[in-house]
C-alpha cells in the first residue's frame, strides 16, 4: 500500500490532492450530519463556488444527498469513507504516527484521528467515534466494561451504535468509580448507562461521591449494596478511561490547596482512574474513592485510553509510562506532540 501511494504521489500528485479534498468534504458532511453549503465552505475554508462544483460531483456519484435542510452523506458515501480511511491515513502520515507510538510504548493498537479536539468539536466527535469503534472491536458477550467520566467519554458514548453481527446481551457496563459532583452528563454513571443502552447491554450504577472523607469511606465500604457493585466493577474485563492533566483535574475535583501543592511538588502531570502520575508513570497520589484499584487495572484484559489535544501530550505519555495500556485512541495534535517529545529524548 505504501509503495503504491508513493508511486501515485510522484506520477499523479494532482490526483492525490483531489482525493484528499473530496474525502475531507465527505468526512465533514458525515461528522455534521446535515449541513448547508455556506456553513461547510466556512468550516473547510473553501469558496462556495469551488465547493459547489465538488458537491455537485459527489451528488452525481450518489455519495451525498441534498434537500431543503442541506447536504448529508448517503449510505454509499458512508461505505466509501470507511474504505478510504486506511488510504488517507497513509497519505497524511497518521499510520506512521500510530505505528511509532504503538512500538515505543509496546501497545496492542493505536488509533490517531485527524485534527485537534481542543480547537474543533468535530474532531472531538471523530475521536469519540474512533473510541466507540475500538471498544466494539474488543467486546464480546458477557463482558463487564468499567468506564470513567469526562467529556471525551461522553462523546464516545454518543457515537456507540448497536452491533448488528455481535449482540452484546449479557454484557454489563459499570462506572469505574463514583461521580465527580459536576455535570450529570459527564459522570461515569451516566456514561455507563448511555453506553449500555446504545449496544443493548445491561448496566449497574454506583451512587457515591467520587471524593470521600475517611469517615464516609469507612461507612460506605461496609454497606452490602455498595460492596456488591464494587465487586462487579473490580471484575471488569475491559476498562475505558479518559486522561486528564493533573492540575486541571485537581481543580475540577476542588482539591484543597495543600493537596494541590503536594501534587505540584511531586511532579504530577496526569490523572486517570483517580490516580495521579508523574512523567515517569509512577503514582504520586491517589484519591480515597470506591471503585477500581491499581490491581484491578493490572488484571483487566483490555485497558483502552482515549484523549485528545496538544495540551494532553505529557499526561498521555505519563499514563502510557504507567504501562497498563493496551489500546490508545488520540487525535493528531496529541500524537504529533508525543512524537516530538520522543524525538527530543
Amino acid at each position: 500500500m505504501q509503495n503504491i501511494l508513493e508511486i501515485q504521489q510522484q506520477l499523479l500528485p494532482d490526483l492525490m490532492e483531489t482525493l484528499k479534498k473530496r474525502y475531507t468534504i465527505l468526512h465533514q458532511i458525515m461528522l455534521t450530519g446535515t449541513t448547508g453549503r455556506r456553513t461547510l465552505a466556512n468550516s473547510l475554508q473553501m469558496t462556495e463556488r469551488v465547493l459547489r462544483a465538488e458537491t455537485d460531483l459527489l451528488k452525481a456519484q450518489g455519495l451525498i444527498e441534498t434537500d431543503t435542510a442541506g447536504m448529508r452523506i448517503s449510505d454509499a458515501g458512508q461505505i466509501l469513507l470507511e474504505r478510504l480511511e486506511p488510504v488517507l491515513k497513509e497519505l497524511v502520515g497518521l499510520s506512521n504516527l500510530e505505528e511509532r507510538i504503538r512500538h515505543f510504548y509496546g501497545l496492542r493498537k493505536v488509533v490517531v484521528v485527524p485534527g485537534n479536539c481542543e480547537e474543533s468539536p468535530l474532531s472531538k466527535r471523530e475521536l469519540g467515534k474512533a473510541g466507540a469503534k475500538a471498544l466494539l472491536s474488543v467486546m464480546r458477550g458477557g463482558d463487564v466494561v468499567a468506564v470513567t467520566g469526562g467529556t471525551t467519554l461522553a462523546e464516545m458514548a454518543e457515537q456507540l451504535t448497536h452491533p448488528v453481527n455481535a449482540p452484546l446481551k449479557g454484557s454489563w457496563f459499570v462506572p469505574a468509580r463514583g461521580g465527580l459532583g459536576e455535570s450529570l452528563e459527564i459522570q461515569a454513571n451516566t456514561i455507563a448507562s448511555n453506553m449500555a443502552k446504545r449496544v443493548g447491554a445491561d448496566y449497574r450504577l454506583l451512587h457515591v461521591p467520587d471524593l470521600l472523607s475517611r469517615d464516609a469511606y469507612e461507612s460506605l465500604v461496609h454497606d452490602p449494596n455498595i460492596q456488591e457493585i464494587v465487586r462487579e466493577i473490580r471484575t471488569a474485563r475491559i476498562i475505558v478511561h479518559g486522561i486528564g492533566n493533573a492540575v486541571d483535574m485537581a481543580r475540577r475535583r476542588k482539591l484543597d490547596n495543600d493537596t494541590t501543592h503536594e501534587l505540584g511538588q511531586k511532579g504530577a502531570v496526569a490523572e486517570s482512574f483517580g490516580y495521579y502520575f508523574d512523567e515517569s508513570g509512577s503514582v504520586v497520589h491517589n484519591m480515597l474513592t470506591l471503585g477500581l484499584r491499581l490491581d484491578d487495572i493490572k488484571a483487566a484484559d483490555v485497558v483502552l485510553g482515549i484523549a485528545g489535544g496538544k495540551s494532553k501530550a505529557k499526561a498521555i505519555h505519563a499514563v502510557l509510562r504507567f504501562g497498563q495500556e493496551d489500546v490508545l485512541v488520540i487525535d493528531e495534535a496529541a500524537a504529533l506532540e508525543i512524537v516530538r517529545e520522543l524525538e527530543k529524548a
